[in-house]
């Protein structure tokens, strides 16, 4: 049986690494997709394969920063598929890197607003939206990075993941009575675009999966798995959770 099926979900990130990996395993499941990201030519692509394999898809770009974005997108699920019950809101960025006294204020707030508060505005949205249809499932990418482990240089990035966390559990306790459940997916290093730019030559990449259990960088398509278990029945108990999906990095002292 389909985990997804008639269900109605939107997904930011799309266009690459776990929002596109998720994108279509969650068609395959059975849901209906509006996929987002920046990249309208990538989207198109997605939408394409999602078609081909006999799922629906449609694609609306924009910036996740915007607020009438946020908007359009719930518009867009509303009407062409009646409505929305699953929001996996996955768009993030790395933001500034380095020694902290030299990230620019501007960056900084750039990091935040990418990834925390982008989560806000998407989540303004998509709450009303899930309350007509008697509740849904909304998932924030957040990571293990400020939560369970810190590493120097990414002060901004470590900020806004951790924000995202407190913002999981204050609407997991908020809508909660009304059906909707909330939680954050923490995901270990995985070999995405982003994943690469930090993890950029042979020796940061062997230094950075020793640090692992599993002494590797996961595939995008089992941090979809986990996505499509929060997203799905299987977790209808589960809700303010930081779910870890990091290979082990942090308990790892090997």
């Amino acid at each position: 049986m389909s985990v997804l099926l008639n269900k109605v979900a939107i997904i930011t990130g799309a266009s690459s690494g776990i929002g596109h990996a998720s994108a279509q395993l969650f068609a395959a499941q059975g849901a209906r997709l509006v996929v987002g990201a920046r990249r309208q030519a990538e989207l198109d692509r997605l939408v394409a394969q999602i078609g081909q394999a006999g799922g629906e898809a449609v694609a609306l770009a924009g910036d996740v920063q915007d607020e009438a974005y946020a908007q359009a997108l719930v518009e867009l699920a509303t009407e062409r598929f009646g409505g929305l019950d699953v929001a996996f809101n996955n768009a993030g960025s790395l933001g500034p890197m380095g020694p902290t006294p030299e990230v620019a204020l501007a960056a900084w707030n750039e990091a935040l607003s990418t990834n925390l508060s982008s989560a806000f505005l998407g989540a303004k949205y998509q709450i009303p939206a899930m309350l007509k249809r008697g509740g849904g499932s909304l998932i924030f990418t957040s990571s293990f990075v400020g939560y369970s482990v810190g590493f120097p240089g990414l002060a901004a990035y470590a900020a806004s993941k951790a924000g995202l966390i407190g913002l999981t559990q204050a609407l997991a306790a908020e809508l909660g009575p009304k059906g909707i459940r909330v939680n954050a997916l923490l995901p270990g290093g995985t070999d995405t675009p982003m994943g690469r730019a930090f993890a950029n030559t042979p020796e940061s990449l062997a230094y950075i999966q020793n640090l692992y259990a599993l002494k590797r960088l996961a595939r995008a398509e089992e941090i979809a798995q986990s996505a499509l278990y929060l997203a799905g029945a299987a977790s209808s108990f589960t809700t303010g959770s930081a779910l870890f999906v990091d290979g082990g990095v942090s308990i790892n002292r090997s």
